[in-house]
């Protein structure tokens, strides 16, 4: 049986690539002889270029970059031909600020800087476009930091730059200098399409999940405001009710003030690995991710999955860290079955310790299921 193995990363645990080759090592316990395609998948969140060089190859250029907190991290970008592949996770990550430190004074000072960097970086090389993924980042600084690194900093009334945040551009007054792009295209790939500001916005959405409370929240909201008139002064694009651009802490909205194009990060995942042409060959086809749970039926990759392999009459299902999507839910996706690592295993605990192993073992004994 030839099955398509496409799975989302499960959380911070395993990487998409990681947890494809799980599935696959414990479907082939069970199916030896059956023809698996593995085809990893992401959004523009973290592990978007590292799917896009498994599934392409490529060249990666490694560089220290400034972290969320000012400090160096290090990250890298991806050359395919003349066009530049980047995560803004990979300099502003959720993942470098610890649970302890993710609190409102964090919220408010936390910098995109070094995707700024990384862009200067690929454009220095000769590329001629720059695909940007945005998602899981720390920021909500509207992708100020981004453009101070590329040469447009935002500065107060008397002429002074800013420091690193979202809540200083309360006192933003204007853009001192244009982004240096040399001439690149920049493509913005991104999943949401929350505008800049509002209830929807970057602030009110996803402030929460790095450590805003509600008055933080609210002093974020309004310095993006004001940030938005300072972008659409300095680069001639009002921007703030645009699709996406609050996307990464409003990064979305920097990058579509620069010109950038936006798309979809799944859409041209799937595209350029090539997961449509696997499914019309496919007789099952499999996907995951930490949680399948409400969000998933809301547009994501599990998703995208399921009805592309229903709109070809093959079933799909999902293996997933834990599942709390009722089967009648699960089942209007296009989701036959979905598989909870963690009933697997005896309970989260369980499964956390060893997760490529738990979810092996999840996916040999669901090969037993439904290999012919």
């Amino acid at each position: 049986m030839r099955v398509v193995v496409a799975p989302d990363s499960f959380g911070g645990t395993l990487s998409a690539t990681a947890a494809a080759d799980a599935i696959a090592a414990g479907w082939r316990r069970s199916a030896p002889d059956d023809d698996l395609r593995l085809l990893p998948l992401a959004d523009g969140g973290t592990g978007f270029v590292e799917v896009l060089h498994t599934a392409l190859g490529g060249e990666w250029h490694e560089l220290d970059v400034t972290g969320p907190f000012g400090d160096p991290v290090h990250a890298r970008w991806l050359r395919i031909g003349s066009t530049a592949y980047l995560e803004s996770a990979a300099a502003c990550g959720l993942h470098f600020v610890p649970r302890d430190r993710r609190v409102p004074e964090t919220a408010r000072t936390v910098t995109t800087r070094g995707v700024g960097e990384l862009v200067a970086s690929a454009r220095d090389a000769g590329v001629t476009e720059v695909v940007i993924g945005l998602g899981g980042s720390a920021t909500t600084d509207g992708g100020a930091g981004m453009l101070a690194a590329l040469g447009a900093v935002t500065v107060d009334d008397a002429g002074k730059p800013l420091p690193p945040g979202g809540a200083p551009l309360a006192r933003s007054a204007r853009l001192d200098g244009r982004p240096e792009l040399g001439g690149v295209r920049l493509v913005a790939a991104a999943d949401v399409d929350n505008p800049l500001l509002g209830e929807h916005g970057a602030a009110a959405v996803f402030g929460p999940q790095k450590g805003a409370d509600a008055a933080a929240v609210a002093e974020l909201d309004a310095a993006l405001a004001r940030f938005a008139d300072v972008l659409a002064a300095g680069l001639g694009t009002d921007v703030r009710d645009e699709p996406g651009a609050g996307a990464a802490g409003g990064l979305g909205a920097a990058l579509l003030a620069c010109g950038a194009g936006r798309v979809s990060g799944a859409g041209l995942v799937r595209e350029l690995v090539g997961l449509d042409a696997e499914l019309d060959k496919a007789q099952l086809a499999i996907t995951g991710e930490g949680s399948f749970d409400w969000q998933s039926l809301r547009g994501k990759l599990i998703t995208a999955v399921a009805k592309g392999a229903a709109e070809r009459g093959v079933p799909c299902i999902v293996m997933a860290g834990q599942v709390s999507v009722g089967r009648r839910e699960a089942a209007a996706v296009g989701v036959e079955s979905a598989y909870s690592v963690a009933e697997d295993a005896g309970g989260v605990e369980a499964s956390m310790a060893d997760p490529a192993g738990t979810l092996a073992a999840l996916a040999e004994r669901v090969a037993a299921q439904w290999s012919r």
